[in-house]
């Protein structure tokens, strides 16, 4: 009997363990959700002008519109593109009348990396960006060939000149550049896939916790059946 009693409360608090985490990532869906609903809802709002101080909190995915001059200085950001394959981001500095930025133009095959680009006078429309993309595996860029791995805004800006402020342009600035969609698609969101899984273990577990009750059952109760 007290071996019964002890697999009973062991199941019942492993069962019980596994729902709350199978709850737990079912709150955090609804939390991803909202924040991913939220962003959207920013990138698709109306253009405004680039605010005159510019913050990660306040501003991220902030649309812009720029009216100002494309410069052709450019760092090429080696990324793979699905169904695409390899190419290069076109990162360039933008000067409006008074300040100069990042503009990410958008990508270009590998065979396209040395091609002359539009440059000049022209009209940007983005969305101002922080991308996270450095860590301990991201390799050091090859400045001899012009080849980066991330898009670092402080080292680019560094390099080109530029203040650290990054805008992703949705408008075509070059017939042979295509502008990369600005969208909530590369923000991990896997809940769901977590609340099954946890809510599944919970279902094997009450079996395994079932059938080892029914093993170790009074001999009495094993002759009547």
């Amino acid at each position: 009997m007290r071996r019964i009693l002890f697999l009973l409360i062991f199941g019942l608090a492993g069962l019980g363990v596994l729902i709350s985490l199978g709850v737990w990532q079912m709150q955090r869906l609804a939390w991803k959700q909202g924040i991913l609903a939220e962003i959207e809802a920013r990138i698709a709002a109306d253009a405004v002008d680039l605010p005159e101080t510019v913050t990660e909190a306040d501003d991220k995915y902030l649309p812009v519109t720029l009216f100002g001059e494309m410069k052709p200085e450019e760092i090429h950001v080696l990324v793979s593109v699905k169904q695409v394959g390899a190419g290069y981001r076109i990162i360039q500095p933008f000067s409006t009348a008074d300040r100069t930025i990042l503009v990410d133009r958008g990508f270009v095959p590998t065979t396209a990396k040395k091609a002359d680009r539009v440059t000049g006078p022209m009209e940007v429309s983005g969305n101002l960006h922080w991308p996270d993309e450095i860590d301990s595996y991201t390799p050091e860029p090859d400045i001899d060939g012009n080849i980066w791995f991330a898009r670092d805004v402080p080292t680019l800006a560094a390099a080109l000149g530029t203040e650290p402020v990054l805008l992703i342009a949705r408008s075509k600035t070059d017939p042979d550049i295509k502008p990369l969609p600005v969208d909530t698609a590369g923000i991990p969101n896997d809940h769901l896939q977590y609340a099954i899984t946890w809510f599944g273990l919970a279902l094997v577990w009450a079996a395994m916790t079932g059938y080892f009750l029914w093993r170790n059952r009074a001999p009495s109760e094993r002759e009547e059946q």
